[in-house]
């Protein structure tokens, strides 16, 4: 019965570690995202100042 408990406890332990993983991931992922889509709006933004410059 407690070895029983102690894998159950163990395999819990497992999937939580499993589950951190994607979620790092993910957020790595998102970061990334996060990072592209800053430096494509400060582009778009130079662009239409200069735009606006122009005219």
């Amino acid at each position: 019965q407690v070895v029983d408990i102690m894998r159950m406890n163990v395999d819990k332990v497992l999937e939580r570690d499993q589950k951190l993983s994607e979620l790092d991931n993910r957020a790595d992922a998102l970061q990334a995202g996060a990072s592209q889509f800053e430096t494509s709006a400060a582009k778009l933004k130079r662009k239409y100042w200069w735009k606006n410059c122009k005219v």
